[in-house]
This record gives C-alpha cells, structure tokens and sequence, in this order.
C-alpha cells in the first residue's frame, strides 16, 4: 500500500496494491503489519456501512472521549467526496480541513485519527460508503458541526439545492460553539 500524508499531521491517504485480472480484482483494505509499517496505531473493532443517493451529506460527525474514533474510509461503490475537519484543540491545523474523492474506481481509503470531525458528500447516482473504526459507537458521545459552518466553507461539490440532509445535520452547532473535548 501506499501512504501520502496530507498537510494535516496523522491524516493519510491510502491506496491499496489492487490485483486486477479478467475475474475482477482483489485487495487488502486493511492489515495490521502494513499499518504498523507505515506507523498508523489503528486496530478497527466495528465496520459501518451506508448507502446513499446523490446530493447526501453526511456529517460532520465525531464521537467525544473516551468513545472518540479513528476511521479508515472507502467507497465501495459509486463517489464520494471526504471531508476531514481538524478539531483537536491544541493542533496548529486546528479548525481547517482536507477532503479527497473516494471512489470505487480509485480505490483510495481515508486515515481519520481520533480528534476530527468527519463527513462525505455523494457525487455519483449512488454510493455505499463502508468504515472500520477503532471505537464503539456511543450515542451519548455524538458531536457534531453544520455542515455549511461559514468559517470553515467547505466546499461540498453539490448545489445547495440539490443537497439531501437527515434533519440532525441542519441543527448542529458551528465549530466555535461545539462541544470539544480532544
């Protein structure tokens, strides 16, 4: 596998080695020795999955200590689009983000540690978005951002209109005043 850090430290861009014959392909989506190869401390303990059509925005999500969650990421089918906010407290990339376009296609996966918030736009007719994370999923723990924070202005690749969000992403807080404990 090759990995590509961003600009925001412990934030990694993974292909995977993609074995292709006239069957299909093959590829290991994670493996602990080639993670702890390339120094990533990640052992997953639950695997989520969602389908989507286009236009959905999922997130920003995070879960809060001690339930906080690091995440690998891909798009099983169709694209997305990845977005990783930065809300540790104490980074100096504190408040900015990075997104990539995942697809099954390009086959990239996404390295999100613990203290970030996260969420996908979906760029395709439809998509299925599947996750390893390294912690339990805890409801009293969830944490949000609105997805359309205007200091951050994340640029979400789909019309405002044509934008399809579940009624908790319209009513989380801006991140200035979210709750953070990372």
């Amino acid at each position: 596998m090759t990995v590509t850090d961003t600009f925001i430290k412990d934030l990694k861009i993974i292909e995977p080695k993609v074995f292709g014959d006239q069957r299909g392909y093959f590829f290991e989506t994670w493996k602990k020795s080639d993670f702890e190869a390339a120094g990533i401390d990640f052992i997953p303990v639950q695997q989520n999955e969602s389908s989507s059509t286009y236009g959905v925005v999922r997130g920003l999500h995070f879960q809060l200590n001690p339930y906080s969650q690091a995440k690998l990421v891909r798009c099983v089918v169709g694209k997305v689009l990845d977005v990783a906010v930065d809300v540790r407290k104490d980074s100096p990339t504190f408040g900015k983000y990075f997104s990539v376009e995942l697809s099954e296609e390009n086959k990239r996966q996404f390295f999100i540690p613990r203290g970030f918030a996260h969420g996908f736009s979906v760029l395709s007719d439809y998509a299925v978005f599947s996750y390893l994370c390294d912690n339990v999923y805890n409801k009293e723990s969830e944490g949000g951002i609105i997805f359309n924070d205007p200091e951050l202005a994340i640029d979400w690749k789909i019309p405002q209109d044509k934008m399809i969000l579940s009624d908790k992403d319209t009513k989380h807080p801006t991140l200035k005043n979210a709750i953070l404990n990372f």
